[in-house]
């Protein structure tokens, strides 16, 4: 079965079909599978303070000088909606047009910012902000459909590109609830992994995407940043 869904859906196909295709990053590409890709507090359980504005989000990315040495920020790409077809992925199917294309994350409240770092490997960082209910539910509903397909394939542009997703324990101890994958791109004999790590933090939600490495590195930094009481 297939179906069509945008490059937009939860900012990461875009962005990864975007990553050097040479690149191929193992680190960190073997975890255990067993926890769950979603833990922590029910998001009714505590009701935080009410959405921030876009330009206050745009305030709590990372930025070159939180990061360090070695990091050129990317200049922002125009929106692309170019459809993207998935094949094997009954799961995403099941969502529907509007969620599969990552409708249910056009939140009215969000920033972006992506880095590279050493030429090759890359970060991205989004920022979120609505009702704890709605950054639950659209996020849960787009991890679980992933993560609920091993492997499938996307035919982007004409070039088929092979994809394996499986969670990954979440980060203990940060926000309200976790979510964490890692998804691997194959296409012409390379290959390349990218982490992906969702945090909600009461009407908060962060989610940092690229390599491994870099996901573990900066994001106890980039949450702090982000829950920051100015």
């Amino acid at each position: 079965m297939r179906v069509r869904v945008a490059t937009t859906a939860l900012g990461i196909t875009a962005a990864l079909l975007a990553l050097p295709a040479c690149s191929t990053d193992t680190t960190g590409a073997k975890h255990q599978t067993t926890s769950s890709a979603r833990t922590g507090k029910p998001a009714d359980a505590v009701q935080k303070p009410t959405a921030l504005g876009s330009a206050a989000l745009e305030s709590r990315l990372l930025d070159q000088s939180d990061l360090g040495s070695g990091y050129l920020r990317k200049p922002e790409r125009p929106a692309q909606h170019d459809d993207v077809t998935v094949i094997g992925c009954p799961a995403l199917s099941e969502l529907g047009g509007d969620a599969a294309t990552g409708g249910t994350l056009t939140f009215p409240h969000r920033a972006k910012a992506a880095f590279t770092y050493g030429g090759s490997s890359e970060i991205s960082e989004e920022l979120y902000s609505d009702s704890a209910k709605k950054l639950s539910d659209g996020i849960g509903r787009i991890f679980d459909a992933m993560t609920g397909c091993p492997t499938y394939q996307v035919v982007a542009g004409g070039t088929p590109i092979d994809m394996t997703s499986q969670k990954l324990p979440t980060p203990h101890g940060l926000g309200d609830e976790q979510w964490s994958q890692l998804l691997t791109f194959s296409a012409g004999g390379r290959s390349t992994v990218v982490k992906q790590t969702a945090i909600r933090d009461g009407s908060l939600l962060l989610i940092v995407s690229g390599s491994p490495a870099l996901v573990d590195h900066h994001l106890d930094k980039a949450l702090a940043k982000a829950t920051a009481v100015s």
